[in-house]
């Protein structure tokens, strides 16, 4: 007996002695400044780089690393963050990188250490969250290595595969929140990329089986995906393995990932283009001369020729890809059971006062504080499970630790919406309308709100990633457990949108932030370096954190009837109207003027009307 418990210790301590040999710490050195790139051909412009290049460095790591990212900003005139997209961040929130949410904003000539453990495993991405820099190329790919995989001898090689728009202006010159832009209409891009070029190669040997991981890195369009004459099998959707799947399609929302397996062709005869297209419903108009589909190629042999895709789509509407809610984790995780607290949720567009559209859940566009919402978190004491302290415009939901939560979203907008949380996966356990022909057009008519007394089943088993497509004019229902205390933002990933305040903030088991989590002096000394406070309630204030006086508001909302201002107006149009119509009328009841031939004509009047047989008019000379 002494003996095996003997072998039980001495194997245990092995155990865990090759887990420390495995970890390790990886780390990168960014210095972020303007480069100059051309990846469509077609304009050279200024884009965000990283130690002066672009595309930027992808980010591996493997499953149980200490990730340390050492970021400067040297773009002199923009702030900038990192946020690690699909990362927990257990127990260290205020490293997720999100403006005002987890930590101020790095400021030009500042630097800030981003320092977590990547216990995930999967495709991950990272990009700015700060100041519209992820447009401008400030976005790469982040790939967690784990040699655990249940597909891990399943393949050979792998490929990581990033598609985006591209805009040809940098965002700051690009009039979107704007008098001149009142319905709101998202900017068209220019391009769009595949690995950040167009017209490339995955060079692929016959008989062999390739992992090809997939992400939209853009900031605004889906893209559907698929091989020509290849199928398939989906093994990983957003970090979240799931029992092997075959399909021949997928559609790919921004911010989403999967990872794949493909099985190549025995022959080396031909290429097959990889074919991506444009989810054109959501281009409000479509310019001419831009290109909606790409093709790149799976190369199984150089010398051949390069085929471009055969599309028989008329539209993007007509697509029907792989419905991704039928996905089954390969972990069987059950439905969680029935919510603690659920959380109904509109999404709305509409003018405020200002003349700009913006976007709204439940009529509260997310609004930044002036104390980043962590910040206040590990001031408030005791105070901080009251969401008065965060401010009514954040949009702040308290969530009590570990509880089951329910998240309806209706959609009373006519386009989709790929919404993101920060800091969990979710399962998704319902969504109308039903996948299939024309998901993604709307009727025309009154939108469809969840019911809860008339709805499909939920799965068993449900589907789980952490960015899900909300469709127009439809709903979905996510379930998810608030086992990770930390403020986690829930948006809109389309980042015109989330600029429209397409947001709110979630503040989960506040209390338990505060034991759990260490602000580094670093962080205060970006925050003191741009002048950001990082004490008190969402206004700034350490005195009273119940007191919102001095918060920052959203713009007003339009008022339902007349202002006093507008009944004025309108009361002085009209008499003017009333006087205007009398002249006209006294005028028109005059008796007419007739010209004899000997009146004389005054030099300043150009035309007169001439009785018949009369002398021309003079024109009055010209001057200058």
């Amino acid at each position: 007996m002494a003996r095996l418990v003997q072998s039980i210790f001495v194997s245990l301590v092995a155990l865990l002695l090759c887990g420390w040999a495995a970890a390790k710490t990886v780390t990168y050195d960014f210095n972020v400044s303007w480069v100059m790139a051309n990846p469509d051909g077609l304009l050279e412009r200024k884009v965000v780089g990283i130690n002066g290049q672009w595309p930027l460095p992808v980010i591996e790591v493997d499953k149980g690393d200490q990730l340390v990212v050492n970021m400067y900003n040297g773009l002199g005139d923009k702030n900038a963050s990192i946020h690690f997209h699909g990362m927990y961040q257990n127990t260290t929130s205020n490293m997720d990188g999100a403006n005002m949410a987890s930590q101020c904003p790095i400021g030009p000539g500042s630097s800030f250490t981003y320092n977590f453990t990547v216990d995930q495993n999967g495709t991950y991405w990272y990009h700015c969250h700060t100041d519209f820099c992820y447009p401008d190329g400030y976005r790469q790919a982040l790939i967690v290595h784990d040699s655990d995989a249940y597909f891990a001898d399943q393949y050979d090689e792998e490929f990581t595969v990033t598609m985006s728009d591209w805009y040809h202006d940098l965002v700051e010159d690009i009039s979107f929140l704007s008098l001149y832009n009142p319905s709101g209409a998202e900017p068209i891009p220019s391009a769009f990329l595949f690995n950040d070029t167009m017209d490339s190669n995955l060079a692929v040997e016959p008989g062999k089986t390739y992992l090809i991981r997939l992400i939209n890195i853009g900031a605004f369009v889906g893209q559907f995906f698929y091989i020509e004459d290849h199928t398939f099998k989906i093994v990983e959707i957003d970090g979240v393995y799931t029992e092997p799947t075959e399909a021949d399609m997928l559609y790919i929302a921004v911010a989403q990932r999967y990872a794949i397996l493909v099985t190549t062709k025995n022959s080396t005869d031909k290429n097959f283009p990889i074919v991506t297209i444009v989810d054109s419903d959501l281009l409000d108009n479509i310019p001419e001369d831009l290109k909606l589909n790409s093709t790149n190629w799976l190369e199984y042999n150089a010398s051949a020729a390069h085929p471009q895709a055969v599309i028989t789509y008329d539209v993007s509407s007509d697509i029907v890809p792989f419905d991704d809610i039928t996905l089954v984790p390969a972990d069987h995780m059950e439905l969680l059971p029935e919510p603690d607290l659920e959380i109904n949720l509109t999404v709305s567009m509409n003018n405020l006062r200002n003349g700009n559209g913006y976007a709204f859940l439940n009529d509260i566009s997310y609004t930044a504080p002036k104390v980043p919402t962590i910040y206040s978190v590990m001031s408030a004491g005791t105070l901080a499970d009251n969401a008065t302290v965060y401010g009514e415009y954040t949009h702040p939901m308290i969530l009590k630790h570990n509880d089951v939560v329910q998240l309806v979203l209706n959609n009373a907008d006519s386009g989709s919406h790929p919404f993101h949380l920060h800091g969990h996966n979710f399962q998704v356990i319902d969504r109308a309308p039903a996948y299939g022909e024309h998901f993604y057009d709307y009727l025309a008519g009154d939108p469809v709100p969840f019911d809860p007394s008339n709805h499909t089943a939920f799965p068993a088993m449900p589907a789980r990633r952490d960015t899900f497509v909300l469709p127009p004019q439809g709903y979905y229902v996510i379930r998810f457990v608030a086992d990770n205390p930390g403020v986690w933002m829930f948006h809109c990933h389309i980042d015109w949108h989330l600029s429209q305040g397409l947001a709110m903030v979630m503040i989960e088991a506040p209390n338990k932030i505060q034991e759990t989590h260490h602000i580094p002096d670093q962080a205060y000394e970006v925050c003191r370096a741009g002048g950001v406070k990082y004490e008190g309630n969402a206004a700034g204030d350490t005195e009273d954190l119940l007191d919102e006086a001095g918060q920052n508001k959203q713009v007003a909302f339009l008022p339902a009837g007349f202002t006093a201002r507008g009944i004025v107006a309108l009361v002085f149009s009209c008499i003017s109207a009333v006087l205007g119509m009398a002249f006209i009328t006294v005028y028109g009841l005059s008796e007419p003027k007739v010209l004899q031939k000997d009146d004389p004509v005054d030099d300043e009047v150009t035309h007169e009307t001439v009785a018949a047989g009369g002398a021309e008019p003079k024109l009055a000379s010209a001057q200058g």
